[in-house]
C-alpha cells in the first residue's frame, strides 16, 4: 500500500511539473500565453501529460528508489525527457496545431530540470533530515581514508549512507600529487602517506581505512607501516583480485590483519600446468584437515579432480572441511577417510582401493617443544608415516608424490626438524628406484596456522597481556597459508623427480616486531597497554631459520618465487637399513634415540650454533638476477 501511494504521489507531481514546464516554455518564448482555442489548449496540455507519463513509465522512473539516485537515474530522466519531446512533436503536428519549434526545445529543458529536481531533491531532503536526526558529531569517530581514487570515493559514500556506524570521513590521503589539495565529495586530500601521522594528530583521527585495492601489496605494506605508528584502528578493503564486483560496500571493509603487513603480491599461477596434473586425476591429501592440508583441498577442488581423497586422523577437522567443501563445491567428488599414516595396513587399503594418481603428503607432527619431549612420536609420524605413504605410492603406481617439508629440516637443532630431514631423504631415495616422481617443497612458517604464534598472541592480547616472546632477536620466514599452498601446487607441476623445491619466503620477520604489530593493530600501545615478556629460547629452538644446506645447489625455475635444490644421492638400500635400526632404537631412552638420529642426519645439532644464519635472501636475489646457482 505504501509503495502504491508513493508511485501515485510521484505521478501527480509529474503532472504538475510537466504542466509547469509547458507554461514556462510558452512564457519564456512569448512572454505570455498565445491565443488558442480551449480545445487546442486542452489538446496541447493532455497530449504532453499522457506522453510524458508514458515515457517516464517506460524508463522505470516510478520504480526507482530515489534516495539512492545517481548517474544511471539521471540518464533515464534524460532519455525519458527526449522521448517525450520527440513524440510530442509528432502528436502536435498530427493534430495540426501550430507551436513554435523553440517551444519543444524549452519543454525538453524544463521537463528534464523539473524531473531531476523532483527526484534528486528528494534524496537531498532525506539526506538533510537524516543528518539532523543522527547522533551528534561528538559521538562520531573521525575517519581518514587513504586512497583518493574510485574506491576511496565509494568508501566515503558508503560511510555517509550508514550513519548508524558512527564513522565520519573528514580527510583523504593519496600519493598522487595531482590530487593533493583537491576536494573529493567535499573532503580534502591532505597529501601523501608520509603525512598520515600529522593528519591524525591535527584532526583527531580515530580510524583509518585503506582504500587502495589495485595498489601492489608491497606499496600497501609501506603505507600500513606508516599507519601502524598511530594509535588508530586500521581497516582495509580486500585486494582488487578478491573483489567480485567493482563496487565497494560496508561488508567488504575489514580490519587490517597481520598478513596485510607482509606486503606480498598475489601469486601468479600457471593454471594450465596445474590442471595438467590434477584435472581428471584421483588426488590424495594426507593431513587434509590441517592448516596446509585443508587449504590444499580447497584449491585442488578448483582444478576439477576426478576424486579428492581427504585423509586425517582428527575427525573434527575433517568433518568441518567436509561441510565447507559440500557447500562451496557441490559437484566435487570427494571422500573423507579417517586414518593415520602410521598405520601401514590402512595405507595399503587406501592405495589399493582408490589408486591415487597424485599424493600431497602434509600429515606431520610439527610442534617443536612438544616433539622435543616426545621424540619417538615425532619419528613414528614424520619418518615412518612418510615411509608408509611413499612405499604405497610406489607399489600402486602413483604418478606424483609431493611432500610438505619445512625450513627446520635445514641444519636442524630439534628432533622435529631432524625427522623432516629424514623424510626428505626418504623422498629422494625412493625417487631413484621408482617410476613415481617424488619431490619435497620446503618453506617456513605460515601465518594463522594451527599452533602458530599469531593465534597465541591474539589470545594473550585479548586477555590483557603479557605477550610472550622467547627472544628479542628471534626471527622467522613467514607466508600466508593460501600463498604457500599456491606455490606448492605450482612446484608440483614442475616435478621431474628427486627435487627439493624451496619457496621464496621474502624477508624474515622478528617475532617481537610481529607481536608489536599485532598489539598496534588492536589499537593498543606495545609496552604501555600490553607488555612484551621474553621467556628465553625453548629446547631445540633456533634464533634464525634457514632454507638451504651448504651441499645443496639452488637454481631458478620458471616461477620467480620457486627455486630448486639439486636432487640428492640417497641410497635407499642403506637408508632402509638405518630405518630398521631406528625402529629398534625408538623403544629405548630418548637420549639414545636422539644420538642415533644425529648419525642419520649429520647436520643435526642439539645445541643452538653461534651463527646459524645463511644468506638465503641475497642468494635468491642473485638467482633472480641471472646467476644460476648459490655460490658454493
Amino acid at each position: 500500500m505504501q509503495a502504491k501511494f508513493r508511485k501515485l504521489t510521484m505521478v501527480f507531481l509529474d503532472i504538475f511539473f510537466i504542466s509547469l514546464a509547458l507554461y514556462m516554455a510558452f512564457l519564456t518564448r512569448h512572454g505570455t500565453l498565445p491565443s488558442h482555442s480551449l480545445y487546442e489548449w486542452f489538446s496541447i496540455w493532455s497530449c504532453l501529460v499522457v506522453i510524458s507519463l508514458s515515457s517516464n513509465l517506460l524508463f522505470n522512473l516510478y520504480r526507482s528508489l530515489w534516495q539512492y539516485a545517481g548517474i544511471n537515474e539521471m540518464l533515464y530522466i534524460l532519455c525519458a525527457g527526449t522521448l517525450t519531446c520527440s513524440l510530442y512533436f509528432v502528436a502536435i503536428h498530427l493534430l495540426h496545431i501550430h507551436i513554435a519549434y523553440s517551444i519543444y526545445f524549452l519543454i525538453w529543458v524544463f521537463d528534464i530540470v523539473f524531473l531531476g529536481i523532483s527526484r534528486i531533491g528528494s534524496r537531498i531532503i532525506r539526506s538533510m533530515l537524516k543528518k539532523s536526526s543522527s547522533s551528534p558529531e561528538g559521538n562520531c569517530k573521525m575517519v581518514l581514508v587513504v586512497g583518493a581514487g574510485e574506491a576511496g570515493a565509494m568508501v566515503i559514500k558508503e560511510l555517509r549512507g550508514h550513519d548508524e556506524l558512527g564513522l565520519r570521513p573528514i580527510a583523504l590521503i593519496d600519493d598522487d600529487r595531482y590530487k593533493q589539495g583537491t576536494l573529493i565529495q567535499g573532503i580534502k586530500v591532505y597529501g601523501d602517506h608520509s603525512r598520515i601521522g600529522d593528519v591524525v594528530r591535527q584532526l583527531g583521527i580515530d580510524e583509518i581505512i585503506i582504500a587502495m585495492p589495485s595498489v601492489p601489496r608491497e606499496a600497501q605494506a609501506d603505507i600500513l607501516n606508516e599507519c601502524k605508528k598511530t594509535k588508530c584502528r586500521l581497516k582495509t578493503l580486500p585486494g582488487v583480485y578478491e573483489l567480485i564486483s567493482g563496487n565497494v560496500s560496508i561488508q567488504q571493509i575489514r580490519d587490517v590483519e597481520i598478513e596485510d603487513l607482509l606486503g606480498r603480491d598475489p601469486i601468479d599461477l600457471n593454471v594450465e600446468n596445474i590442471c595438467g596434473y590434477i584435472q581428471g586425476k584421483v588426488v590424495l591429501v594426507t593431513g587434509g584437515g590441517g592448516s596446509i592440508g585443508s587449504e590444499l583441498c580447497r584449491q585442488i577442488a578448483r582444478f576439477d579432480p576426478k576424486q579428492l581423497l581427504i585423509l586425517d586422523i582428527y575427525e573434527n577437522n575433517a568433518y568441518d572441511l567436509e561441510q565447507e567443501l559440500k557447500w562451496d563445491f557441490p559437484e566435487l567428488n570427494y571422500k573423507v577417510i579417517i586414518g593415520s599414516v602410521r598405520d601401514k595396513a590402512r595405507m595399503e587399503w587406501i592405495f589399493h582401493t582408490y589408486r591415487p594418481d597424485v599424493v600431497f603428503h602434509a600429515a606431520a607432527h610439527k610442534h617443536v617443544p612438544l616433539m622435543e619431549n616426545n621424540p619417538a612420536e615425532a619419528i613414528k609420524n614424520n619418518v615412518f608415516g612418510t615411509w608408509n605413504v611413499a612405499e604405497c605410492a610406489d607399489r600402486y603406481g602413483t604418478g606424483r608424490f609431493v611432500m610438505i617439508s619445512t625450513d627446520k629440516a635445514v641444519n636442524p637443532t630439534n628432533i622435529m626438524g631432524a625427522t623432516k630431514r629424514i623424510a626428505e631423504m626418504i623422498i629422494q631415495g625412493m625417487d631413484r628406484i621408482s617410476r613415481t616422481e617424488y619431490v619435497a617443497v620446503r618453506f617456513g612458517n605460515v601465518l594463522g596456522s594451527n599452533g602458530s604464534v599469531i593465534p597465541l598472541f591474539k589470545k594473550q592480547i585479548a586477555a590483557g597481556g603479557p605477550v610472550t616472546v622467547t627472544h628479542p632477536d628471534i626471527n622467522r620466514f613467514f607466508m600466508t597459508i593460501p600463498e604457500a599452498v599456491q606455490l606448492v601446487l605450482e612446484a608440483g607441476s614442475m616435478a621431474q623427480g628427486g627435487e627439493i623445491f624451496i619457496l621464496d619466503m621474502g624477508k624474515p620477520m622478528k617475532i617481537a616486531d610481529l607481536a608489536r604489530d599485532l598489539i598496534r593493530l588492536s589499537g593498543l600501545e606495545p609496552g604501555v597497554d600490553i607488555k612484551i615478556q621474553y621467556t628465553g629460547l625453548r629446547p631445540g629452538e633456533k634464533l634464525y631459520e634457514e632454507l638451504l644446506m651448504k651441499e645443496e645447489g639452488l637454481t631458478a625455475t620458471r616461477h620467480k618465487k620457486i627455486f630448486v635444490g639439486k636432487p640428492g644421492t640417497i641410497d635407499i638400500g642403506t637408508l632402509k637399513g638405518e630405518l630398521e635400526k631406528l625402529k629398534f632404537v625408538m623403544s629405548g631412552p630418548a637420549d639414545a634415540l636422539k644420538e642415533y638420529v644425529k648419525e642419520m642426519v649429520p647436520t643435526y645439532h642439539t645445541a643452538v650454533p653461534a651463527s646459524v644464519h645463511t644468506p638465503v635472501l641475497s642468494a635468491v636475489d642473485e638467482v633472480a638476477t641471472g646467476k644460476e646457482e648459490y655460490p658454493k
